[in-house]
């Protein structure tokens, strides 16, 4: 696109070689990040050279993509499982990066159209289509399951079977998600930026929406930030650096943003079952390696840990108080503070959902001989790991509502101390 149009107004440069820019730089952060946590958590070693396609399989759940396992073991055995994880840290290195590429061209603007900001969008997203593609083809292999010298090793022989599991990824669901997920990341990067046009029509919403959308996004950074500093400072002292640096690469805003909902009291019911666990700490998979469903919220942490995890309450009280403040001083000074209260509620709300609908956790494995199911204690297990959303998003609402009134009251006394207006 030219700098300027025949009937003189000034345009962004951001045509398809600025789309392809942006697109590569998202995959060469999330190829990065996933590689370097894959290699820490051990996937380099993995038999067949099935390192790239796990890597594949990686990015793809990472945007939101369908990893289904299947397996075979022939006719006297059978082999099942399912994979529902998002490996958060990766898709938070492709949406900063694909978030940065979209609105660096459009910096310094007052002003774009509709058909502009779609045009630029449309761009990104037929390369990013053609990378779903490419990663949903790629993301698929099949591994033999060792059966080692037990009676599952016994049986084989004797019958003659080998079983094999393997992953493949849905494609056409993988690319459906995947544009979803960058239309996603495109909008919350024009709701989030200070300094990004918006059409016309869309400026009304500016005063009301692009604050709150900020301090959500801050608010989530600073918890993974947090967390990322006591991650560092227990693999100092405890010990477990390469661990701990797989679960900084893959998995750091997962364990940041659970630790969030549970600090605003959430509860999350969970299971881990077998040689599987939670790439978390461990009072975590204490808490939920039980026969049945347990519950995982303050009460139980501390239980199990002490009243040292009631600082989950305090920090996020901080946070929010912290969020909330900086709502109000972006916000025009004539905003009441009751609506600063519902604003942060809603977006608070919203932000709440969000994780939990990719924090959740859910992986199944297991092997049947002759009918018998889950034979192997090595092979067999499950992961489980889900909210209740009804409570999750009503605590969120009151905490919102409470935050965003103490922040905006803050704020308005500041303001007066200031000399500046304020609105009631």
């Amino acid at each position: 696109m030219s700098a300027r149009t025949s009937s003189g107004p000034v345009v962004s440069r951001h045509g398809w070689a600025h789309a392809l820019v942006t697109v590569i730089g998202a995959l060469a952060a999330m190829g990065a990040v996933a590689a370097l946590g894959l290699w820490a958590a051990g996937a380099a070693d993995l038999p067949g050279g099935a390192f790239p396609q796990v890597l594949a399989a990686t990015l793809v759940t990472a945007v939101g993509g369908t990893v289904r396992l299947s397996g075979d073991a022939g006719g006297l055995a059978g082999t099942e499982g399912g994979l529902a994880v998002i490996p958060l840290s990766v898709t938070l290195a492709g949406a900063l990066a694909v978030g940065w590429g979209f609105l660096r061209p459009l910096r310094r603007r007052a002003v774009a159209g509709a058909p502009e900001l779609g045009g630029w969008a449309a761009r990104i997203a037929v390369l990013w289509l053609l990378v779903l593609v490419g990663l949903g083809l790629a993301a698929r292999h099949t591994f033999e399951i060792p059966l080692g010298d037990g009676p599952l090793g016994d049986l084989g022989e004797l019958f003659g079977f080998r079983p094999v599991v393997g992953f493949a990824a849905d494609v056409p669901l993988t690319v459906l998600i995947g544009l979803v997920w960058l239309a996603g990341v495109l909008l919350v990067a024009l709701m989030v930026s200070g300094g990004a046009p918006l059409p016309g029509g869309l400026l009304r919403f500016q005063a009301s929406v692009r604050p709150a959308a900020r301090a959500m996004v801050r608010l989530l950074l600073a918890a993974v930030v947090i967390a990322l500093v006591v991650a560092l400072v227990v693999a100092a002292t405890r010990g477990h650096p390469v661990e701990t640096f797989a679960l900084i690469l893959l998995g750091l805003p997962n364990v940041a943003w659970l630790a969030l909902t549970v600090g605003l009291g959430a509860t999350w019911d969970g299971r881990v079952e077998g040689p599987f666990g939670l790439p978390m700490p461990q009072v975590l998979d204490e808490v939920l390696r039980t026969p049945e469903l347990s519950e995982l919220n303050l009460g139980t942490l501390v239980e199990h840990d002490g009243a040292r995890w009631w600082w989950l309450l305090v920090a996020d009280a901080v946070l929010l108080l912290a969020a909330a403040f900086m709502m109000a001083a972006l916000s025009p000074a004539d905003v009441r503070v009751r609506q600063h209260a519902v604003r942060l509620a809603v977006a608070l709300a919203l932000t709440v959902l969000m994780i939990c609908l990719m924090a959740r956790v859910s992986a199944r494995i297991g092997l049947s001989v002759l009918g018998i199911g889950d034979l192997g204690e090595g092979f067999s297990g499950e992961v489980l790991l889900t909210p209740r959303l009804w409570s999750a998003l009503g605590l969120a609402l009151l905490w919102g509502l409470a935050a965003g009134f103490a922040g905006a009251s803050a704020a308005r006394v500041l303001r007066r101390r200031g000399g500046g207006g304020t609105g009631r």
